[in-house]
């Protein structure tokens, strides 16, 4: 059976001020907690978590996306299962790794990256968040996509509404609305575009995903469409938290932020150990398809399953001293932290491990490789202390820094 104890609900002001001690508490009382205000069954243990991720039996499937996700993005590969997501996968999965990462967008990363930096570097003071975590990777997707960057504040529009909406658990009917507009908008925004795409073919990826073919498959005007929505939200909602999220961790703990200065090469360290400590996607539902037992008790078929990766990533049976934020764990590997055999669970697991996350990982290290070179003493700004907003995804609001100006 589950459980229900005092422990603070997920909606709660008290639980979106710090989720920690709930998710601590849920851990060792309440493995299996019904939430009935979102109809649906809470798994906070890192075990738990990694069955449901990297199930094969379909036990766990996405079929709730009809409901979570489709009203905002269309149908899209996350919803997709078996020969069908495979080959949708195949599509697009080229594009975010090996030579098309390589040759045709890490420049696209590093030239973003460098205007955004150029537009504050001599200044001595910016807000981390608004200057540059929260426009990079949606100016990234948008010349990834051949789209016009001028457009950045529609994209910002957009992408804020569908996350609003993703993670309105408690079913405001404004923020539905909002998404479900957002949804028309971009469609009457993206589809001439594609179609004038497919007849004016160029080395972008919109042109890319277009033109792509596996097994005689080719992906629809509304295939595209819906991915592009959910390339710019996931993509931008989730790297703008982890780069803030990345400097708020380190620069809380200046040895650690000394010592990725002199060595480079410890940013994926600081990049893994910072989607475990704080992720940017705190829960992700997946839907049963028949009963399952978990830590706690039994999940019967047909129900929704809120997966909580926040509480799973400091689970005391998996990480020695979870609520620390540490680099040099020895129990976190970060050569394996961008991938399916991942040991934190932020990126998912298994057949829908997400896709751009090797795009995350080159955002993040030329990101803020050239951060560290412009800010070379970079610190908080004099009494300001770093603090989280948001339950389903979560991260810093505000990231005043202070540094000495370097010249280009």
């Amino acid at each position: 059976m589950s459980t229900t104890l005092p422990i603070p609900d997920i909606l709660s002001p008290e639980f979106a001020a710090d989720p920690y001690p709930a998710y601590r508490a849920m851990r060792k009382h309440a493995p299996l907690l019904w939430h009935e205000p979102t109809k649906s069954y809470l798994i906070s243990r890192y075990d738990d978590v990694e069955r449901a991720f990297k199930d094969k039996a379909a036990v766990y499937t996405t079929d709730n996306y009809r409901w979570q996700i489709e009203p905002v993005h269309g149908r899209t590969i996350l919803q997709l299962s078996g020969r069908e997501h495979a080959v949708r996968r195949a599509l697009v999965a080229p594009a975010f790794r090996g030579t098309d990462l390589q040759e045709k967008f890490l420049p696209v990363i590093e030239r973003n990256a460098r205007e955004l930096i150029d537009a504050v570097r001599h200044t001595g003071e910016a807000d981390l968040v608004d200057a540059f975590a929260t426009r990079f990777p949606v100016n990234v997707i948008a010349d990834m996509l051949g789209l016009d960057k001028a457009d950045h504040a529609r994209f910002h529009g957009w992408y804020t509404n569908v996350i609003a909406f993703l993670g309105n658990l408690a079913g405001d009917p404004e923020v539905m609305a909002a998404g479900e507009r957002t949804r028309v908008e971009f469609a009457e925004y993206m589809v001439p575009i594609i179609q004038h795409r497919r007849e004016h073919l160029g080395d972008d990826l919109l042109s890319t995903l277009c033109a792509a073919e596996v097994d005689g498959v080719r992906m629809s005007d509304e295939d595209i469409k819906a991915f592009c929505s959910l390339l710019l939200a996931a993509g931008g909602e989730t790297t703008d938290k982890a780069i803030a999220g990345i400097f708020a961790n380190l620069l809380a703990h200046p040895e650690q932020l000394a010592a990725v200065r002199a060595d480079r090469t410890l940013i994926d360290r600081a990049f893994a150990e910072t989607l475990r400590f704080t992720p940017p996607v705190h829960m992700i539902m997946r839907q049963t398809a028949t009963e399952v037992t978990v830590s706690g008790g039994t999940i019967p078929p047909g129900a929704t399953v809120t997966c909580l990766i926040g509480a799973a990533n400091r689970d005391e049976e998996r990480y020695r001293e979870p609520d620390a934020f540490d680099i040099f764990r020895d129990d976190l590997t970060a050569t394996t932290a961008f991938s399916a055999a991942a040991d934190h669970l932020a990126f998912a697991l298994g057949r829908h491990f997400c896709v751009g996350a090797l795009l995350a990982r080159a955002e993040v290290e030329i990101g803020v490789n050239l951060l560290l070179d412009a800010m070379p003493d970079m610190r908080f700004a004099d009494g300001f202390t770093p603090s989280e907003q948001g339950v389903f995804t979560r991260g810093p609001v505000s990231l005043p820094v202070r540094f000495t100006p370097v010249a280009a």
